[in-house]
């Protein structure tokens, strides 16, 4: 079993954790398989009304794996495969029959502030740390992109998006990024449990189906825009301005 990936059922609860603390959930291409694996566990699991998603840790996920995107010749380059990975995910996450609370213990940076935002409801706490710094890599955000626009809007999106950086979780709180956010770690644990609770007390029809409503009325399952996204990223991921500045990161 790939355990880099966990998935725990507690009653209608169940908590989704990305495992590779050591790396700060960091999405490689083993991580995104372990989530693929995990998540069609939850596709049939029909007593959860509530799927947690988190980060084993002090970080929720700190965007791709640099390692396993730097082109290094004469080895099967990854990028391309993990977008595609990533996107695809982010579809099947979004499709899963019950509610979905991203719970932003720490970094969500890149594709893993993507996921707090494929999420239904998100909740963080005031000091974590959140954004899109893509564009300062020379890395396009395509696949993370329409899942932004969906949470805060095509205008606010496009300033978060160019603008590059990192907020804090009370600053993503304050533009809609998040739906919830607790003044501190201290309290986030409590926070972040009495909304998984109060989800989960919803009738399981009524949330699948008021859940597959909201997706048809913002467009969330149209796989062909991720796909697409996935592979415009893929493109500039490959350039030698994106290489150089990633290769930079590293040293």
């Amino acid at each position: 079993m790939n355990d880099s990936a966990l998935l725990t059922v507690d009653g209608a609860i169940a908590t989704l954790t990305l495992n590779r603390p050591e790396q700060r959930n960091a999405m490689s291409v083993e991580l995104l398989e372990g989530l693929h694996e995990r998540v069609g566990e939850l596709e049939t699991a029909t007593e959860v009304r509530v799927v947690v998603l988190t980060g084993a840790g002090r970080a929720f996920c700190a965007g791709m794996d640099l390692k396993q995107v730097i082109i290094d010749d004469g080895a099967d380059w990854a990028g391309a495969r993990l977008l595609e990975s990533l996107a695809r995910l982010t579809l099947r996450v979004r499709k899963l029959p019950m509610v979905v609370l991203a719970k932003v213990n720490g970094a969500a940076i890149g594709g893993g502030c993507g996921f707090s935002c494929v999420a239904d409801v998100s909740v963080t706490h005031a000091d974590a740390k959140l954004g899109f710094p893509e564009v300062d890599l020379g890395i396009c955000p395509a696949v993370v992109a329409p899942w932004l626009v969906r949470k805060i809007g095509v205008g606010p999106a496009r300033r978060v998006l160019l603008s590059g950086g990192l907020m804090s979780g009370a600053e993503a709180h304050t533009i809609g990024m998040v739906d919830h956010v607790a003044d501190d770690r201290a309290s986030f644990e409590a926070l972040a449990d009495s909304i998984a609770e109060r989800l989960s007390k919803g009738g399981a029809r009524a949330l699948q189906a008021t859940r597959g409503l909201l997706n048809d009325l913002d467009g969330s399952l149209d796989e062909g825009v991720l796909l697409r996204g996935a592979a415009l990223s893929a493109e500039v991921l490959a350039t030698a301005e994106a290489q150089a500045s990633l290769r930079a990161r590293l040293v």
